[in-house]
C-alpha cells in the first residue's frame, strides 16, 4: 500500500482537503462508548448523588441528565455529519469567521486542558499500582501514545471499536459487583441541594463533548449514523458509570470526594486490576481532547499540517500534566465550559430551526448578531447562577448578581437554565430576522 493510498484513509492533514467518510453507525457507536468509559464518570455520578440525597434520586437525575445531554451531543455530531467540517469550522455558519475565534481559542484551552487532567489520572493509577517513582515515565508514556493516536485518529477508532471498548467490559463488571456486595446505607444530608441541581451535574459532563462532536462525525456516512451513534454510544456508556459512582457512594464509606473515590474502589478486592483496566481505556478521551484541539487550529490556520499540530499540543499537556495537580485548573476548566453550553445549544436551536441547514462556513462568513447575543445571554445567566471558583472572576460575578439584586434558588441548574434562555433567545431573535443571512 503506497503512502498516498494510507494517507487517504486518515483524516485530512489540512482543511482544504475533503474528509474521508468511513465511519459507519456502529463505529461511531462503538467511538462514542468508549470516549463514554471514563474514570470521571463514576466521580460525577458520586457528586449527583450527593446533591440529590438518596440512591433513588440519584440515579433518576442521572437519567434526565444524561437523556438532555446525549440528545444535545447527537444533535452536534449530525450537525458535523451535514456540514463535514471541524467543529470550530462550522461555528462560522453561528457566528461569523472573525467572532467564530474567540470559541475556537476556548477549545483549543478547553482541550488542552482536559487532556492534561486525563494524562494526571492515568498517572495517579499507575503511582498508586507501582510506586511513586513510576508517576513521571507514566505521564510521558500516556502523552506519547496519546499524541500518536491523534496523529492517526481514524485508525484509532478502529482499535478503540475492536479492542479497548470490549478491554473494560470484565472490568467494569468486576466494580458492579463489589460495589453491589457491600450493604447499602444513608446518604449525608447536609450538602443535599435538591434534584434539578443534580441534573445539572449530569448534563454538564456530557455536554462538555458538544464542541468535539463535528470533529468525529464529519468522517460519517449518514446524518442519521452520527446522531444514533453519540446519543446512544455515549449516552448508554456515561449512565453506566454515572451509576457506579451513584452506588459506590450509598455503598463505600469515607471521604469519597473526586479522586478519593477511585482510590476506594482500587482498594476492593481486585478493584486494582479492575481500575487498571479502565485506567488503560482513559487513554481514548486524552486522544479525543488532543485531536480536537489540533483540528480546532485548522479554523486558525486551515493549511498547517495537522500532525505537526498534534505533537505540539500533546507535548504541551504532557508537561502540563507533570507539573500541575489536579485542582490546579478546575476550576478554569469549568469556567470555559460554561461557555461552551449555551453555544450548543444556540448552535442546535440555530441550524435546524433558523437556517435549516444553510449555513456559511467559508472565510467570508459575516458576523451574526443574533446567535451572538442569545450566546451571550445564556453565557450570563450560567455565570449568575454558578460564578465557579476561580479567585476574583467568581467573587466578580457575586457581587454583580448581589448588585443586580438577582438570587438564584437552589433547586436552579446554572447548565439547563442557561440551556434553556440561550436556547429560547435564539429562537425569538432568529425568528425576528426571518433566518436571513
Amino acid at each position: 500500500m503506497t503512502t498516498a493510498t494510507r494517507i487517504a484513509v486518515e483524516a485530512p492533514l489540512t482543511l482544504t482537503d475533503s474528509p474521508p467518510r468511513t465511519l459507519g453507525t456502529w463505529a461511531q457507536t462503538a467511538l462514542w462508548a468508549s470516549l463514554g468509559v471514563t474514570l470521571f464518570g463514576p466521580i460525577t455520578g458520586a457528586l449527583v448523588a450527593l446533591t440529590a440525597g438518596s440512591q433513588a434520586e440519584g440515579l433518576l437525575a442521572c437519567f434526565v441528565g444524561t437523556l438532555i445531554g446525549a440528545a444535545m451531543l447527537g444533535a452536534s455530531a449530525a450537525i458535523g455529519a451535514r456540514l463535514g467540517t471541524p467543529a470550530m469550522v462550522g461555528l462560522r455558519g453561528l457566528l461569523g469567521y472573525r467572532a467564530s475565534m474567540l470559541p475556537t481559542v476556548l477549545n483549543i484551552a478547553q482541550n488542552i486542558g482536559w487532556a492534561m487532567m486525563e494524562i494526571v489520572v492515568i498517572s495517579t493509577v499507575v503511582a498508586h499500582l507501582a510506586g511513586p517513582n513510576w508517576r513521571w515515565p507514566a505521564v510521558v508514556a500516556s502523552g506519547a501514545v496519546v499524541t500518536v493516536m491523534a496523529i492517526r485518529p481514524l485508525s484509532s477508532v478502529k482499535l478503540l471499536r475492536t479492542v479497548m471498548l470490549w478491554l473494560v467490559v470484565a472490568g467494569s463488571a468486576a466494580l458492579f459487583w463489589l460495589v453491589l456486595s457491600l450493604p447499602e446505607h444513608q446518604l449525608d444530608q447536609s450538602g443535599v441541594l435538591g434534584f434539578w441541581p443534580a441534573v445539572d451535574l449530569a448534563v454538564a459532563q456530557v455536554i462538555s463533548f458538544g464542541p468535539l462532536a463535528a470533529d468525529y462525525s464529519r468522517h460519517s456516512k449518514s446524518v442519521k449514523g452520527s446522531f444514533w451513534g453519540a446519543f446512544a454510544g455515549y449516552g448508554v456508556a456515561i449512565l453506566a458509570y454515572y451509576a457506579l459512582g451513584v452506588f459506590a457512594v450509598t455503598h463505600l464509606v469515607g471521604d469519597l470526594s473526586g479522586v478519593n473515590l477511585i482510590t476506594a474502589l482500587m482498594a476492593l478486592p481486585v478493584g486494582l486490576v479492575a481500575i487498571a483496566l479502565l485506567a488503560f481505556d482513559e487513554l481514548d478521551d486524552a486522544f479525543a481532547d488532543v485531536y480536537s484541539a489540533t483540528v480546532s487550529m485548522h479554523n486558525i490556520a486551515p493549511k498547517l499540517d495537522r500532525r505537526w499540530v498534534s505533537l505540539g499540543v500533546g507535548l504541551t499537556a504532557t508537561v502540563l500534566a507533570g507539573f500541575i495537580g489536579f485542582d490546579a485548573y478546575q476550576g478554569f476548566l469549568f469556567l470555559i465550559g460554561s461557555a461552551f453550553v449555551p453555544l450548543v445549544a444556540v448552535a442546535i436551536v440555530d441550524f435546524f430551526l433558523i437556517r435549516r441547514g444553510r449555513w456559511d462556513v467559508s472565510a467570508k462568513a459575516s458576523f451574526r448578531w443574533g446567535p451572538a447575543l442569545a450566546w451571550l445571554l445564556g453565557f450570563i445567566t450560567y455565570q449568575l447562577t454558578y460564578p465557579g471558583t476561580v479567585p476574583g472572576w467568581a467573587g466578580l460575578w457575586a457581587s454583580l448578581a448581589g448588585w443586580l439584586g438577582v438570587s438564584a434558588p437552589s433547586w436552579f441548574g446554572a447548565t439547563l437554565g442557561s440551556i434553556a434562555v440561550s436556547a429560547v433567545a435564539a429562537a425569538l431573535l432568529g425568528a425576528r430576522s426571518g433566518g436571513r443571512p
